[in-house]
C-alpha cells in the first residue's frame, strides 16, 4: 500500500505542477500603449454598429502552420487585418478587399512554438534534425510537400517516437501523448505565448481596430475513457501492469473534433494557455476559465467544426457519460455563449440528413472528421439540431446547454483569411496554396507523381475522364467566414459584451449587414420610421435575446438586411424556426419560412417560398445577372404557425443571388472547365443568432 500512496502522491504533485503556470495571471497593461476614453470614438452609437472580424487565425507558432511553410508572425497577421499586404508561404501576395474591424490570433496551445523551435538547427534537441531549416526561402516550394507531409505524419501525429519511460508516464497521466516526447521545449512554448500577447497588445487600437489575446484548445477524443486522465492512469498503474500503462497501452482517440478557441478580454493573461497537455476534458477547460474569472480575467470559449466531431460536440451526456442537467447547462453557457458555425472546413448549420425539407441545407458540407479521412456522423454535429435538443432538455427541466449565438471564422493557417471566392488561398499553406493542391484543376503528370508520395491520410489522386485530380478533403472546404457583432464602439469591452449577450451573427465571407428583433409592440409602421432601430431596442429584444409571451399572439419579428457593396445582390430573407411540441412530449419540429423576396416578389402563403427571381451565373467567366436581386430587404413578420404554449427559437438566414464557387474561379483563371464532380456555384449567406421564445407562465 505504501507504494500505491507514493505513486498517487507523485501523480497529484505532477498534476499541480503541470497546471500551475496556466493558472498564474500577469497584467500586461504596460504593453497597450493606446490612450482611450470609453465612448469617445467618432462612430460611438447607442444603436450599435456592425463590426466585422475573425476570431480564428493561425501563424508560425502553430505546429501545423509552420510545418507547411507559414513563417508569418502575429504582427504580420494584425498588419494584414488592418489592410496591409503579406506574403503566402509560396510567395504570392495576400490582401483584404476591405480591412477588418477586429482580429484574434489563435495559435494552438498544443505544441505551441515547438515546430518553429525544431526548425532551428541550433536548438540542441536530439531528433529534430529533419526539421532543420525547413522554411528557408529555397525550401518553400510545392516540391517539399512529400517531406512536410511525412514529417507531419511521423512526428506530429506520433510525437512519442522520441520518449522514455518517464515522459510517457507523464503523458499517460495527463492524457496526451505530446507530453511524452523528449522533443518538447517548455521555453519555446512560453516564448511563443508571450509573443502572441505582446503582438495583440501592441496592435490594439481602441476606437479603430481591436485585437484579442486568444489561442486554440484542441481536444479530440470520443469519450473520457478513450484517453486516460490522472485517476484512470492511477488505476492502471496499481493494477499490476504499470509498464504497459506508461508505454501507451490505452485505446487511441478516433479523431472526433472537440476544438475550442479561447478569447480573453482585458489586459490580464495567464503565463501559459490551458491546453490539452493539461486535460482533454473541455469541462476542465471551463473550470480553469471559472477560476480565472475569480481573478478578474474574463474569457469565453468558442467551439468550432462541430461538423467534424462525429456527433460528439452536441451530445446529451456530459464528459463522464451522465445526463446533462441545469448545473451543467449553466456551467457551459457561462463559458461557451457562442459557436463558430462556419469556416474554411465547412458549415455546421445543418445537414441534409437532419433537415430534409430545407432546400438550402446542403451548403459547403464537410463530411469527414477533422484530420482523418473518416466519415463524421451528422447527428450531434450540427447547430440547428443542438438548438432543438437544447429546447427538449429545457422542456424536461434539465436546462439548455445549447443556447449559444453564432459567429463565423476562417481557421486559416497563413495569418490571412480566405473569405473571397474569387481569391481563395485556402487554409494550410504550401499543401493547399495552389489550385492543383486543393483539387480544383487537373494535376500535371509531375505533380500527380509528387502527391503519390505524400504520407497524409486525406490525400489521394482521382482520375476523372482522362485527367487526374488531387482528390482531397480540401475540395469540401469553403471561402468562409466572418464574425459580426453589434456593438457601441470598436473596443475590447464593447465587442466582448456583444459576445456575452450574443448579439452576433455569422457570414460565409460576405459583409451583409443584418438586424433582427422581436417584440409584441412593433408593427409594419416601424419600417418607415426614422427611429426604427431606436424603437426596436426600446420595445423588443435583438438577436441573441429572449422574449417571453404575454398573449396568445405571435411576437412580430423585424428583419433588415443590406447587401455587401463588394458582394452579390440579396435574393431572399428566411426565418428558421425550431420548437418542441407538447404532444407528443418533446417532439422537435423545424420549419424554414421565406419572409422577404427580392425584385418585388412575395412568398407563397402555402409553401412559404419566394418565386425564382431568375438570377443566373455564366460559368465561362463567372459573371452574374446584374438586373436581379435587391440591395436591401426589410420586413416585419409574424409566425403563421405560432403556438403560444411551445418553446421555440427563431434565427434569420439571408441568401445572396448565386455566384461562382472558389473551385470554379480557380478553374476559369487557369484555363480549365470546372471540375465536374464539384458544385459550380454557391449562394453566399448570413445567419443571425437566434431569439428564443418562452411561453408565459400559467
Amino acid at each position: 500500500m505504501n507504494s500505491i500512496k507514493v505513486l498517487t502522491s507523485f501523480f497529484v504533485l505532477l498534476f499541480i505542477v503541470s497546471c500551475n503556470d496556466a493558472n498564474d495571471v500577469d497584467d500586461y497593461s504596460n504593453l497597450d500603449k493606446s490612450e482611450y476614453v470609453s465612448g469617445s470614438s467618432s462612430d460611438f452609437s447607442t444603436e450599435r454598429n456592425a463590426y466585422f472580424g475573425d476570431l480564428h487565425v493561425h501563424t508560425k507558432h502553430s505546429f501545423d502552420a509552420h510545418i507547411f511553410g507559414t513563417t508569418a508572425s502575429p504582427d504580420d497577421a494584425y498588419r494584414y487585418a488592418k489592410g496591409d499586404t503579406i506574403q503566402h508561404a509560396l510567395g504570392y501576395d495576400m490582401k483584404l478587399r476591405v480591412p477588418l474591424d477586429f482580429y484574434a490570433v489563435t495559435d494552438h496551445g498544443f505544441l505551441l512554438g515547438q515546430v518553429e523551435r525544431w526548425a532551428d538547427p541550433e536548438n540542441g534537441i536530439k531528433g529534430t534534425e529533419p526539421f532543420h531549416n525547413i522554411n528557408l526561402p529555397e525550401n518553400l516550394t510545392t516540391d517539399s510537400i512529400p517531406q512536410r507531409g511525412n514529417l507531419f505524419q511521423s512526428y506530429v501525429r506520433n510525437v512519442n517516437v522520441y520518449s522514455n519511460f518517464w515522459t510517457r508516464l507523464k503523458a499517460g497521466i495527463r492524457g496526451d501523448q505530446a507530453l511524452g516526447t523528449t522533443l518538447y521545449d517548455l521555453d519555446a512554448h512560453r516564448s511563443a505565448w508571450q509573443d502572441i500577447i505582446r503582438s495583440a497588445q501592441e496592435h490594439n487600437n481602441p476606437g479603430k481596430f481591436t485585437t484579442f489575446v486568444a489561442y486554440e484548445y484542441t481536444s479530440s477524443t470520443t469519450r473520457s475513457a478513450d484517453i486516460p486522465d490522472s485517476a484512470s492512469m492511477t488505476r492502471c498503474l496499481i493494477s499490476g501492469a504499470p509498464a504497459a500503462c506508461a508505454l501507451g497501452g490505452y485505446p487511441p482517440h478516433e479523431g472526433a473534433n472537440l476544438h475550442r478557441n479561447v478569447i480573453f478580454n482585458g489586459n490580464k493573461f495567464t503565463k501559459e494557455p490551458f491546453s490539452r497537455l493539461k486535460s482533454l476534458n473541455p469541462e476542465d477547460l471551463w473550470t480553469w476559465m471559472e477560476m480565472l474569472r475569480e481573478k478578474g480575467v474574463d474569457t469565453i470559449a468558442i467551439p468550432h467544426n462541430s461538423n467534424g466531431s462525429n456527433g460528439q460536440m452536441f451530445e446529451v451526456e456530459d464528459w463522464a457519460g451522465f445526463p446533462m442537467g441545469n448545473q451543467y447547462a449553466e456551467f457551459r453557457m457561462r463559458n461557451e455563449p457562442l459557436v463558430e458555425m462556419t469556416q474554411v472546413k465547412g458549415t455546421s448549420e445543418t445537414h441534409p440528413l437532419l433537415s430534409p425539407n430545407d432546400e438550402w441545407a446542403d451548403f459547403e458540407i464537410m463530411d469527414q472528421r477533422v484530420g482523418v479521412s473518416t466519415y463524421s456522423r451528422p447527428f450531434g454535429s450540427y447547430v440547428r439540431q443542438a438548438y432543438l435538443d437544447g429546447l427538449g432538455m429545457e422542456e424536461e427541466g434539465r436546462g439548455n446547454p445549447y443556447k449559444f449565438g453564432m459567429v463565423g471564422a476562417s481557421d486559416t493557417h497563413t495569418a490571412a483569411i480566405s473569405d473571397n471566392e474569387a481569391d481563395f488561398t485556402s487554409k494550410v499553406g504550401i499543401l493547399d496554396g495552389t489550385p492543383e493542391g486543393r483539387g480544383s484543376v487537373p494535376l500535371t503528370p509531375e505533380n500527380a507523381e509528387l502527391l503519390a508520395n505524400v504520407d497524409l491520410r486525406q490525400i489521394s489522386v482521382k482520375k476523372i475522364g482522362d485527367r487526374y485530380y488531387n482528390d482531397t478533403v480540401f475540395k469540401q472546404w469553403g471561402a468562409s467566414g466572418l464574425a459580426v457583432v453589434w456593438a457601441e464602439e470598436n473596443t475590447r469591452d464593447s465587442i466582448f459584451s456583444a459576445f456575452r449577450r450574443k448579439e452576433t451573427y455569422a457570414t460565409s465571407g460576405t459583409r451583409i449587414k443584418l438586424r433582427f428583433f422581436a417584440s409584441e409592440d412593433i408593427d409594419e409602421s416601424i419600417l418607415n420610421s426614422k427611429t426604427m432601430i431606436k424603437d426596436a431596442y426600446s420595445k423588443g429584444v435583438p438577436m441573441g435575446g429572449d422574449i417571453v409571451g404575454t398573449s396568445e399572439n405571435s411576437p412580430n419579428f423585424l428583419v433588415w438586411a443590406i447587401r455587401d457593396a463588394n458582394g452579390g445582390a440579396l435574393q431572399r430573407i428566411q426565418i428558421v424556426k425550431g420548437s418542441v411540441s407538447k404532444m407528443p412530449i418533446g417532439k422537435p419540429n423545424e420549419q424554414v419560412y421565406d419572409v422577404s423576396c427580392s425584385d418585388g416578389l412575395s412568398p407563397d402563403p402555402i409553401t412559404h417560398r419566394c418565386p425564382d427571381n431568375g438570377a443566373k451565373v455564366n460559368l465561362s467567366d463567372c459573371s452574374v445577372s446584374a438586373d436581379r436581386g435587391s440591395s436591401e430587404l426589410k420586413v416585419v413578420w409574424k409566425d403563421p404557425d405560432f403556438n403560444e404554449n411551445e418553446k421555440a427559437f427563431y434565427y434569420v438566414r439571408v441568401l445572396e443571388n448565386p455566384s461562382c464557387r472558389w473551385s470554379t474561379w480557380d478553374a476559369i483563371k487557369n484555363g480549365h472547365k470546372p471540375r465536374p464532380d464539384l458544385q459550380a456555384t454557391i449562394q453566399e449567406r448570413a445567419w443571425s443568432s437566434p431569439i428564443w421564445y418562452t411561453p408565459k407562465e400559467n
